[in-house]
């Protein structure tokens, strides 16, 4: 009899044993510059300067250049040259971290923007149970050219098209979704994944600015007015204030991984304070200003607090870290490029990672979009936390020449320069068998 009960004991802990929640937030156009506890001076982020306090603040972390490419690669957990269609489109044959977690008994969400293809049943395919997405099924702008996204926001919710013309902000009606879906979904483990519509132009009021305007469709101008840039910084903070405190009030935060990071530079033509001096902005450059990203985690009673690491992290990290936290062994079938970085926020160290490799071509196929000029041209590249090699054999030390003004004499390099090239040089080649195809 003590047996059989011994044995119903074990059973019911094991499955009463939750798997963590996770709620992962990724910023839209927010430079590394931008967050105050990393050294920006120009706005206010106190939610976020919060949880690098109570988690693992990582100083090391690198997305690609643009959105598309960082969506695609933090999604599948691979550097861009193996599956990268093009501009908007996520290839249907990839598997993604959604789909994993979902097979595991996740309830999963995705919020914000899309951008990943327009076919209606794509966030379902892509394991997501549930969906509000901007710029799913419709463009960017409605018929006469107003930004949807922000004042009286049009979304795709669950396959249906919702028109919010009540006066409401596109990002509040998303949190405010989120925070229900969590509620909703409290007793089972679930996945939260948000890609926000802030802080990507137009740059526009926020409820806060003093002259939102609830009456606005949105703007007529692809930019907006840059000197709204800092509003939508500080919304952007509070946002995550609003979905942390949510899981507080509901006694989830011991059980919830919150992530949050940001897809690649600040736009254009933002200068923000950083440091002791300005950072320019970089969105779509190859340089440190386009692809260095804030990465905070905070995991209550499991995270240290006040850590910094300075661990070498990129976006194809993501996927095999979101599987390790929710007990998921990735099948060396995927092909995945990244590497887990659980054990640094558990405060372990973990110098598996090398080097990160970055392909970046974003728009093959596509015509420019709003006048800009990026994604014309293809760029390979293989960095560390000091230099960075391309393969046309520009070598520099990204540390000390952060723009990338003087390349590195190949002829004349010192030891130390000689150890990093070759280096770097071996990881490029680890991935010269690999020729890009378009796939559709």
């Amino acid at each position: 009899m003590m047996r059989f009960l011994f044995f119903l004991l074990l059973i019911n802990i094991s499955f009463s044993q939750k798997k963590p929640n996770i709620v992962l937030i990724m910023a839209d156009d927010l430079g590394y510059e931008s967050i105050s506890v990393n050294g920006g001076k120009s706005y206010l982020t106190p939610n976020i300067d919060m949880l690098a306090k109570k988690g693992v603040r990582f100083i090391n972390c690198h997305s690609e250049p643009i959105c598309t490419p960082s969506r695609v690669r933090i999604m599948t957990g691979k550097t861009g040259k193996k599956n990268y269609l093009d501009f908007a489109k996520l290839d249907k044959n990839e598997t993604v971290f959604s789909q994993l977690l979902k097979e595991k008994g996740y309830k999963t969400l995705i919020a914000g923007k899309w951008q990943l293809g327009k076919e209606a049943n794509l966030p379902n395919h892509f394991g997501f149970d549930e969906h509000i997405l901007w710029q799913h099924k419709l463009p960017r702008t409605d018929s006469v050219g107003h930004d949807t996204r922000y004042p009286n926001p049009i979304l795709d919710v669950n396959g249906l098209t919702v028109n919010y013309d009540n006066g409401s902000f596109g990002p509040d009606v998303i949190v405010d979704y989120i925070n229900e879906f969590v509620k909703r979904n409290k007793k089972t483990p679930f996945l939260v994944y948000y890609p926000m519509l802030l802080t990507h132009c137009p740059f526009i009021p926020t409820p806060d600015s003093g002259d939102f305007d609830p009456e606005s469709k949105g703007s007529l101008e692809y930019k907006g007015n840059p000197i709204y840039f800092g509003d939508m910084v500080n919304y952007m903070d509070k946002l995550v204030g609003r979905i942390y405190n949510n899981l507080k009030d509901l006694k989830l935060l011991e059980e919830t991984v919150i992530i949050f990071t940001s897809d690649n530079g600040t736009d254009a033509p933002i200068v923000s304070k950083y440091l002791d001096g300005e950072m320019e902005w970089g969105k779509g450059k190859t340089t440190d200003n386009g692809t260095h990203a804030p990465l905070v985690v905070s995991w209550k009673g499991h995270t240290k607090q006040g850590v910094i690491d300075s661990s070498l992290i990129d976006f194809s990290d993501f996927l095999p870290t979101l599987c390790d936290i929710s007990g998921i062994k990735v099948s060396k079938s995927f092909d995945v490029d990244g590497i887990s970085f659980l054990p640094q926020i558990l405060g372990k160290e973990n110098n598996k990672k090398k080097f990160i490799h970055t392909w970046y071509y974003p728009r093959p196929y596509q015509q420019n979009i709003s006048g800009d000029n990026w994604g014309r041209k293809e760029f390979e590249w293989t960095r560390n936390k000091i230099f960075k090699l391309y393969s046309d054999g520009r070598f520099y030390n990204v540390k000390d020449d952060f723009y990338e003004k003087n390349p590195i004499n190949l002829e004349k390099m010192n030891k130390i320069q000689s150890v990093n090239y070759k280096l770097l040089k071996k990881g490029l080649e680890s991935y010269e068998k690999i020729t890009w195809k378009r796939k559709i």
